[in-house]
């Protein structure tokens, strides 16, 4: 009996043991479980605390497949337009280069032969009507003050030949009142002070030329010819000077070089910058829709996203026979001087304006290579993406040749923005 009882005794003691250390094993699961719960609320909320305000306004966004839904507080961002039908202008397209405007430029040439002694322009400088450009020693200038000297030389000898015989002939009526000469005598002192007075005027008329050709000719201020007649003291230097207002962009001569007056080559080139031609061939087809005083945009390869507005002032007579193009010519505004001559440009002619076609803004276009996309709206928070085909680009809104209705309503701003939301 005492053997059974202690077996029985030890069994109910070990099945106790397993019992609490079953307990104790539930206890440590709970607690473990309730620790990951408590851990995986804190990382949750320390990730949602370290988001932006902007990446947790995303997180509502619904999209399926095309479709894109936003909330109340992200409408704000973005703005709905409606397709608008916009009349669009007619354009014709060529091609084309700048050139100088030949109606504000001219070459200058020497008017003497002489031997360059100073170059004062170079090439890129401004220069106004009269400055100066270049200096020479000529022999036509030194022969043209000579010329003055001698004809002042021979006007004050004519002068006082008329002097002299004015007194002579006053003399000789004097003397014929008391008849104490002879008539002969007196017609004689008549004569002479009549020839002396023909003398006189030839040698002013002489000095007079040799004035004019000095001033006109030879191009010396009235200062420098009153130097000459006053000092009688011949300068060699000549100065040629610009002819009008422009900016040098030729120069071919330099100091020591010997200049003619029958040169080929013109010695400087003058060209005001302030505007610019565009010598460009159109097809012959295209002439009858081209007239004078039609407005261009116009593009150079250096300013690709620059816009220059001309207007055509010219058209060619003739067509060119192997290219059955006509020369049209326009005159552009060049104020800041980034045009330049030579320079490839192309440009787009209005030559009238089209039926009113659905239109929308440019920034509510997503470009995609040649695809052309925009988010219409289904119902008021929820776009829907469609692709559209594009015409022509004008004051900031595209054409539309398929894809959407008239009053349907688009993305404008915030085009992107609902583009990104649908690719994450």
């Amino acid at each position: 009996m005492s053997d059974s009882s202690e077996r029985v005794s030890d069994s109910s003691k070990d099945f106790r043991g397993r019992l609490t250390l079953r307990k104790s094993r539930w206890r440590l699961a709970a607690v473990g479980a309730a620790s990951l719960f408590v851990a995986a609320i804190v990382i949750t909320l320390v990730l949602l605390g370290d988001r932006t305000p902007v990446e947790s306004a995303r997180m509502p966004v619904i999209k399926r497949d095309d479709i894109v839904a936003v909330t109340p507080d992200q409408y704000h961002q973005i703005d709905v337009v409606k397709v608008l039908a916009t009349p669009f202008v007619h354009k014709k397209s060529a091609i084309g280069q700048i050139a100088f405007n030949e109606d504000a430029s001219t070459v200058v040439y020497s008017p003497f032969y002489g031997r360059v002694t100073r170059v004062l322009a170079k090439i890129g400088d401004v220069v106004r009507r009269g400055d100066p450009l270049f200096e020479i020693d000529s022999p036509e200038v030194v022969q043209a003050q000579t010329d003055l000297i001698a004809a002042i030389h021979s006007r004050d000898k004519a002068k006082s030949q008329l002097a002299i015989a004015e007194r002579q002939a006053e003399r000789q009526q004097r003397l014929a009142k008391t008849q104490a000469t002879s008539g002969r005598e007196l017609d004689q002192a008549l004569n002479d002070q009549t020839a002396a007075e023909s003398d006189m005027k030839t040698a002013e008329g002489a000095l007079n030329a040799a004035r004019n050709r000095l001033r006109i000719i030879i191009g010396r201020e009235q200062t420098e010819i009153d130097r000459v007649e006053r000092e009688r003291v011949i300068n060699p230097l000549i100065t040629i000077n610009s002819p009008i207002d422009g900016t040098v962009v030729s120069r071919k001569i330099g100091p020591g070089q010997y200049v003619r007056t029958d040169a080929t080559e013109a010695l400087y080139t003058i060209v005001d910058l302030s505007t610019m031609w565009l010598k460009a061939n159109v097809p012959e087809v295209d002439i009858p829709l081209i007239r004078v005083g039609q407005q261009i945009e116009i593009k150079v390869n250096a300013f690709p996203n620059r816009v220059f507005n001309a207007k055509i002032v010219a058209i060619g007579a003739s067509s060119d026979s192997s290219t059955r193009r006509v020369m049209v010519r326009s005159e552009i505004s060049n104020p800041d001087g980034v045009l330049k001559a030579e320079m490839f440009a192309s440009f787009q002619i209005i030559v009238g304006v089209g039926e009113p076609i659905n239109s929308v803004p440019v920034q509510g276009v997503i470009r995609e290579g040649e695809a052309a996309y925009v988010w219409v709206e289904l119902e008021p928070g929820r776009f829907q993406r469609r692709r559209i085909e594009l015409g022509q680009e004008q004051a900031g809104r595209w054409s539309v040749v398929a894809g959407l209705e008239e009053n349907e309503r688009i993305v404008a701003r915030g085009a992107i923005y609902v583009d990104n939301e649908w690719r994450q």
